[in-house]
C-alpha cells in the first residue's frame, strides 16, 4: 500500500505547523520548504480548513496555523480523511467482485486484518508524536 502524494503533503503541512506552533505560517514558506507547489498546497490547506485542523487568515502577515493540538490528531485519522480507496483487492468491493475464488478464499480475511492492523499503528501516533522529531532539527528542517 502507498500513500497518495496528497496525504503524504498534507502530513508534512500539519507537522510542519505542529513545529511551529508560536506563529503563522505561510503556503509560500512551507511550498519553498517542501519543494512542493503552492498550488497544491492551497488545495491541502483549503481541505485542512474544512475539516477543521487548520485555521487560516487572509492578507498581509496572514497564514495557517493548528486549531486542534498536535496531541488531538491521530495520523490515522489524517490519512483516512485524504485517502480514497483502502481496496486492497477486487473482492473488498462486492459491487466489483468478480473472483471465483471468493466464497472459500481466506485471503481477504488476512488482508482486512493487515489494513486494520495498520490503521491501529497510524491510530496510536498523533501529530504530536512525530512534530516532535521535526521540532528538534535543525532550522532548515526538511521531513
Amino acid at each position: 500500500m502507498r500513500l497518495s502524494d496528497y496525504t503524504d503533503y498534507t502530513l508534512r503541512v500539519l507537522m510542519y505547523c505542529a513545529a511551529n506552533p508560536e506563529r503563522l505560517v505561510t503556503i509560500a514558506e512551507i511550498a519553498e520548504r517542501l519543494q512542493v507547489s503552492k498550488n497544491h498546497l492551497m488545495k491541502i490547506v483549503s481541505e485542512l480548513g474544512r475539516q477543521g485542523l487548520v485555521e487560516t487568515t487572509r492578507g498581509r502577515g496572514g497564514g495557517l496555523r493548528l486549531l486542534k493540538a498536535p496531541a488531538a490528531i491521530r495520523v490515522g485519522d489524517v490519512v483516512r480523511g485524504t485517502e480514497t480507496d483502502f481496496r486492497l483487492v477486487e473482492c473488498f468491493d462486492p459491487a466489483s467482485d468478480t473472483c471465483t475464488l471468493t466464497p472459500s478464499c481466506k485471503l481477504k480475511k488476512v488482508l482486512r486484518n493487515a489494513l486494520a492492523a495498520y490503521f491501529a499503528e497510524l491510530d496510536a501516533v498523533t501529530l504530536a508524536d512525530i512534530a516532535r522529531t521535526a521540532r528538534s532539527a535543525t532550522p532548515q528542517w526538511r521531513p
